[in-house]
């Protein structure tokens, strides 16, 4: 180990080659003008710049070797080149006109290409254009994206669902590192705030030859904040009231980068009480979360370093039934304290034509959870005196945690980038784990263990005169220690292989196979007890086996001028699919569910459109409709499978002499009544939910000022979603909610 940091210290300081400095144009396709403030990019450096008035760029210390140039700017198609370098002249590159949005380099996959290059489709978000559409936090955000929904309990806590996988079976990335914590349970959620967070990709489907065990269904890869241009500084501070839940979010940012260093950081806090529906309150929805984030970066013209941290500090209110009806924002009994540490590092060293890849990482899981019966036996005043009126500061001196675990993950992952040919790119890597979980409360959800995981893969993306193709495989190997003496190892291979071409010029269709596996969580192997957050027994089963996928993607996708088009179809087969089922018994007054395995498929898909009708290039209308069907080969249903949905948007874009970067909305989501359910569900009605908002930017003595408001549920619609959590104890969804929103870019 010694000898391997030794080996990364030497590549981080020398320079194995000579760079050289890229000039050129950007000019109209069909004017040949040029064109000024386009952003030129270099994705694998992250070096950029924009052009001048006469269309010219700059970009210096570029490595020889091929090289990707982004190109972007707003009414164009981004334009993608690859060069090699030396250049003997200046580069020329024409874009075309286009009323379609800006395409942004896919950082979840390997090649970090446009989607339009991609083999593999992703769907990528911005985060602030979920925002403005009101989401209250970073899960109800995703349920925005086509394919993605969310099992919730109360609006603080949700889990992603992807095209009907959730939990274990979704990994989720942050600061380009696995998030670990417990994502087995639904009944708490991501632990992560979308303060400084800058967008999200989504790969639905297995992507265990990228990721390993746990993204059998599929990633979701979030970006952390960009930094500031080099040689610049910038801060905001941004504010958020929610009429709902009477609560609010503030956060507040600074960045600053010179030539070669680079840092940032950012802190939110969040403080909501009970949401409320058309008839009452939702007593113990109420949360508070604290967030930090910080970075700091070096690069020179051979290596780069990017260090990100982030502590999420929260306390969710676990609902049971409507009681208190208060706007008061401290939780009641029973609630959770969570703290999430994330520490990483990404690195790269450059030489010629080839790089090398180095990310590791460290996460920090502090769970506890509170409950009546753990208070201490000496605190009769404090009792009376939470009787007249619910103090939490003193509340919380006088308990101890009925569940308190720690669970820590060191990984890493190494990928080289092998010399580039004319066709050929190829990745090699290893990627591994270690997790240990350590109980310290009177009640034991999962036990103590320790997990040990080990993988290595091989991907190739090959550039043919009529199509692309990107095959892949991978082995894995997980090995787990439980302390009670369980021991068990888990082996796979996966592998992938997809292909895309043009079928018309503005035609793209994409077809993907690819295998994934997932190795049983400790809840799975070792349950025995209670599980208060769902009032079920749980006995786990150690004898369960890998859950082993292949999934079939089919996209085809239509893209003008002032159209877009597609269809995304999936089959999913699923063997030795882990499931809960009741047994017809009781013990301790709670239901028996047992862990086993079936044979299941999922399939179905999205399709929808968006539309620019020319030659009003300010409105969109958007439409798309999404759908999954879940079964075990036996025949019964899958649980926690979303409704069929269809959303319906027109919004449009303007802006004047007061008002940049203007927008107004009015969506309406129609969901679909749920009749597909399993042994312990009941069936959901349709309901529809129209929401609408507007927002652009000022300045304000000499400062830019930003402002967004919305409602969501505007005609009070008393609902249930399918995957709430909530549903089974006859509690709505949330109600009609205004959300007003301020910023101010200093």
């Amino acid at each position: 180990m010694k000898y391997f940091y030794t080996l990364l210290l030497f590549l981080a300081a020398t320079h194995l080659y000579s760079q050289q400095n890229i000039t050129g144009i950007i000019i109209d396709q069909d004017t040949n003008h040029p064109i000024e403030f386009a952003t030129v990019y270099i994705p694998k450096l992250e070096k950029g710049t924009t052009t001048n008035q006469e269309g010219g760029f700059t970009l210096k210390g570029i490595p020889l070797g091929t090289q990707n140039i982004i190109v972007s700017i707003v009414g164009y198609q981004t334009a993608s080149q690859n060069i090699i370098l030396p250049l003997n002249t200046p580069l020329t590159m024409a874009l075309k006109p286009s009323a379609i949005e800006m395409e942004e380099v896919i950082i979840s996959t390997p090649f970090h290409k446009l989607q339009s290059e991609n083999v593999m489709k992703v769907e990528r978000a911005n985060i602030k254009a979920l925002q403005q559409q009101g989401a209250m936090n970073l899960s109800e955000g995703l349920s925005t994206i086509a394919g993605v929904e969310s099992v919730s309990t109360g609006v603080s806590i949700g889990k992603p669902v992807i095209r009907g996988l959730s939990s274990n079976r979704v990994l989720v990335y942050a600061q380009g590192i696995r998030l670990e914590n417990q994502q087995f349970g639904d009944e708490h959620g991501l632990g992560i705030s979308d303060a400084g967070i800058e967008s999200v990709e989504v790969i639905k489907g297995p992507a265990s030859l990228l990721y390993g065990s746990d993204a059998l269904g599929g990633v979701l890869y979030l970006n952390p904040e960009r930094y500031a241009s080099r040689n610049s500084s910038a801060s905001n501070i941004e504010g958020k009231y929610f009429s709902n839940t009477k609560g609010y979010s503030t956060n507040a940012g600074y960045k600053s980068s010179g030539e070669n260093l680079k840092f940032l950081f950012r802190g939110s806090l969040a403080e909501h009480s009970d949401y409320n529906t058309e008839d009452y309150r939702v007593t113990n929805t109420r949360f508070r979360e604290q967030d930090f984030k910080a970075g700091i970066g070096y690069q020179n013209d051979g290596f780069k370093t990017d260090f990100r941290y982030n502590v999420n500090h929260s306390k969710l209110g676990i609902p049971e039934e409507i009681g208190e009806q208060s706007t008061n924002r401290a939780p009641l009994l029973p609630y959770q304290d969570l703290t999430n540490h994330i520490f990483s590092l990404k690195s790269t060293s450059f030489f010629k034509n080839s790089r090398l890849d180095y990310t590791f990482g460290y996460t920090y899981n502090d769970r506890k959870e509170f409950e009546e019966h753990h208070e201490h036996d000496d605190h009769s005043a404090e009792e009376q005196h939470q009787d007249d009126a619910y103090d939490h500061t003193e509340k919380e001196s006088v308990l101890d945690p009925a569940l308190y675990m720690k669970l820590k993950t060191a990984n890493y992952d190494i990928k080289y980038n092998l010399p580039r040919t004319e066709t050929i790119e190829t990745i090699v890597g290893i990627q591994g784990m270690n997790q240990t979980n350590k109980n310290y409360g009177e009640e034991q959800l999962i036990p103590d263990a320790t997990i040990n995981d080990f993988g290595v893969l091989a991907t190739s993306h090959i550039h043919f005169n009529a199509a692309d193709l990107q095959l892949g495989v991978r082995f894995d190997t997980r090995d787990i220690k439980v302390n009670s003496g369980i021991h068990k190892s888990y082996n796979s291979f996966n592998g992938s292989v997809g292909v895309k071409t043009n079928l018309t010029e503005n035609t793209v269709v994409r077809l993907n196979m690819a295998s994934g596996f997932r190795a049983p969580n400790l809840a799975e192997l070792t349950s025995n007890g209670s599980h208060e957050g769902t009032n079920r027994y749980e006995i786990g089963n150690s004898e369960l086996q890998n859950e082993q996928n292949i999934q079939a993607d089919l996209t085809l996708e239509y893209g003008s001028k002032h159209f877009e088009f597609f269809v995304n179809g999936f089959y999913n087969t699923i063997n030795n699919y882990i499931y809960l089922t009741p047994n017809g018994t009781l013990i301790n007054n709670d239901p028996v569910f047992l862990y086993l395995q079936e044979d299941a498929s999922l399939y179905g898909g999205e399709i929808g459109f968006h539309l620019h009708p020319h030659p009003i290039h300010w409105l969109h209308l958007e439409s798309s409709f999404e759908t999954v069907t879940g079964k075990q080969d036996n025949g019964a249903y899958l649980p926690l499978i979303p409704a069929n949905s269809l959303t319906n948007k027109i919004r449009v874009e303007f802006k004047n002499n007061q008002v940049s970067k203007g927008y107004a909305f009015v969506k309406l989501k129609s969901t679909f009544k749920q009749n597909n359910t399993s042994a312990f569900e009941t069936t959901t009605d349709s309901y529809n939910l129209l929401s609408a908002g507007f927002g652009g930017e000022f300045i304000v003595f000499n400062t830019t000022c930003g402002v967004s408001l919305s409602g969501s549920n505007l005609t009070n619609k008393t609902y249930f979603n399918h995957l709430s959590r909530l549903k089974s104890d006859g509690i709505f969804n949330m109600g009609r909610s205004f959300n007003l929103g301020l910023t101010f870019i200093l």
